[in-house]
Order: C-alpha cells, then structure tokens, then sequence
C-alpha cells in the first residue's frame, strides 16, 4: 500500500475489525471522537513519542493522543516538568496544553478492542508512521513506549530487531543524527505493578533532554 499522507482518513476502513470497532462506538456515544487519532505536536519538532493505540475511552473518545486516560496524565506531566510542553493538562483537547520541540503518535491510529491491535493491523498502519517521521526535517530522538510501539517503529525504519532490541532505558543508534530510546509504557497496569515508576520514566526524559541539548 503506498501510502503518501501521515493521517488515515477519518472513516478509514483499511482494517474491518477497528472500522467495525469503531461503527459500534459511533453508535454508542456519537459525542465521542471515535476515528483515527492525528498526530500531536509541531512537524518541526526533534522528539518524536510513540505509543501502541488510542485507549477506548482516552484518545478515542478526546481526539487527541493519550488524552484523557490515565496514561496521559504520567505521560504530560511529565512533558510538562521536562519543557517539552506547556500550559495545564486537564484531561481535555481544548486544555489549551501545547507541545514544545516534541510531538505525539501511535503505532495504530484507531481504537483497538480491548487495546490489542492485530499484527496485521499494526502492519496496516505503519506507513502512516512512516509518513509522518518523513514529515518531521528536524527529528533528531525518538521515544517507544512499549515493546509493541519500538518492534513498529524499529520495522518502519528498515532496521534488524536484533540490532535494535527493546528494554526500558535502551537507546539505539538508529542512523546519523537520530536515535531510539525506549521506555515501559506508561499505562496504569505498569505503574499499578511499579514496572515503570514516575523516577524510571523520568530518567529517560532526563536522557532525552541531555542529547537534544547537545545536538
């Protein structure tokens, strides 16, 4: 599938089982977004997140990415504290919340049921993640959060999984002038189970900041 553009259209039914997934929730709550998720953030900035899907009643419901569950609220704070975004975060896409230097996506755009996303659809939508790193001349560092989201990301940019393999605090040497790093989701299991700690997650904002600034 050749695919030029970084955003699916909004009743985009490459995949059945998310476009099904979707009619059902349009029906259910017509109030919510419920269609793919665009990117987040300026096509200038140099730190690219990644993240796995729009949760039901977060990104898909909100319009915006990892707004309105209880990943968004670690993951803007966070953004927040480290400067790569400014104003408040209520939970909302009309906050007034802006993104500076950074920019947010998913691995797949659309609502997966019960936030599994099948191989092929994540194999579906990668040239929007293709797409929207090619529109992005200043990216220099790029953030997977969780393993789902790197092995996407690592695939999109036509690299061996051995020669990138994920593991939270990893970087990768991607090519010249841009690197991986990866960190644990940051999902309320993950933080519930204290595999990812607000300090872990942190220290790889801490990273981040450190080679943006040197570059």
């Amino acid at each position: 599938m050749a695919v030029v553009v970084a955003e699916p259209e909004p009743n985009c039914r490459l995949c059945p089982r998310l476009a099904a997934f979707r009619d059902e929730w349009r029906a259910a709550e017509p109030a919510w977004h419920n269609a793919p998720v665009a990117t987040f953030g300026p096509a200038h900035a140099r730190l690219l997140i990644v993240g796995l899907a729009p949760g039901l009643r977060g990104a898909n419901r909100t319009g915006r990415p990892f707004t309105g569950d209880f990943a968004g609220d670690l993951l803007y704070e966070t953004l927040i504290k480290f400067g790569f975004a400014r104003g408040s975060y209520e939970a909302r896409p009309d906050d007034g919340l802006e993104l500076v230097d950074a920019a947010i996506t998913n691995a797949v755009r659309c609502v997966p049921p019960q936030n599994k996303p099948t191989a092929e659809e994540i194999a579906q939508c990668r040239p929007f993640l293709e797409a929207t790193i090619r529109q992005m001349p200043k990216l220099k560092t790029m953030l997977a959060l969780g393993r789902i989201a790197h092995d996407s990301v690592v695939r999109t940019l036509g690299l061996k999984m051995k020669d990138a393999p994920f593991g939270h605090g990893a970087v990768h040497e991607v090519s010249a002038g841009l690197r991986l790093y990866d960190s644990y989701h940051c999902s309320r299991y993950n933080t519930n189970t204290r595999r990812l700690t607000p300090v872990m997650f942190e220290t790889v904002f801490t990273a981040i900041g450190k080679d943006l600034s040197a570059s």
